[in-house]
């Protein structure tokens, strides 16, 4: 209840504004880079990704002057060749200089910097500062949003039951998009796999998504479907993220749709 309280407080200070087809969010919270993409997997999409510097501008303005924000890039090579990802989903940036402010990258003071946080451009800073930040949302050009229990392990029908009540439903997929927004996802989990809604039916001899969607697309690992009838299906939270069959009493992290 008290962490519950914490986040309502904080999700009370976001300024928000429509941006193209992405939602931002700007948190009055000062927490670390990796504390605040945490918060923004938790309560939105992730942390901020920057599409251009039109965006750059938009969301400078949603911060009311409040201008040093993290935003979702960083560093993970270090040393002298560098190389910086947005944290979802997970792809490389584009070196565009005209984004970053005159001398940056830099590692000032030879301190690894490996964060970055918009001032009127980008700077990079220790991971370890506290700032405020800036989370978003894709719901408006994906009308899904995943979310990790990775707290928690639950047999196949314990994970529906509780996405169910406490979400909207376990997680389908139905293209490749919605794959790769669910495989960054289950990257963090603490289990090998993580359930989906997908189950095999005896009686109907197939495989179904439990909001009865068909299953027009899959990521069957080779080998990995089995089809007897106490199967449901999860993916793998590791390697090429495939989906295989899981006997539905074992017991994993899920991915639960939020709306």
């Amino acid at each position: 209840t008290q962490i519950f309280n914490s986040i309502s407080s904080v999700l009370g200070q976001c300024d928000f504004i429509t941006c193209q087809l992405y939602e931002y969010h700007f948190i009055k919270e000062q927490m670390s880079w990796d504390e605040a993409r945490a918060y923004c997997r938790e309560n939105y999409t992730d942390l901020a990704k920057v599409f251009d510097l039109k965006d750059m501008r938009r969301l400078q303005d949603s911060a009311q002057n409040q201008t040093e924000a993290w935003i979702g890039l960083y560093n993970i090579t270090g040393g002298a060749n560098r190389r910086w990802h947005w944290s979802l989903p997970g792809e490389e940036y584009t070196e565009n200089k005209s984004c970053w402010e005159d001398g940056e990258p830099n590692d000032y003071g030879g301190i690894p910097e490996n964060c970055v946080m918009t001032k009127d451009k980008c700077v990079d800073v220790p991971c370890t500062n506290t700032n405020q930040f800036i989370c978003y949302n894709e719901t408006m050009k994906n009308n899904k949003t995943f979310h990790l229990n990775d707290k928690e392990n639950k047999t196949w029908e314990e994970a529906l039951n509780y996405c169910r009540e406490k979400h909207h439903d376990l997680v389908s997929i139905s293209n490749p998009e919605e794959q790769r927004w669910v495989q960054e996802r289950a990257k963090n989990a603490s289990t090998p796999f993580v359930w989906l809604g997908l189950r095999y039916s005896c009686t109907l001899d197939l495989w179904f998504w439990i909001n009865d969607n068909r299953v027009c697309y899959e990521r069957w690992a080779s080998g990995g479907r089995n089809e007897d009838c106490d199967m449901s299906a999860a993916m793998t939270t590791g390697g090429q993220h495939e989906w295989v069959s899981q006997k539905k009493n074992e017991t994993f992290n899920f991915i639960c749709i939020k709306h």
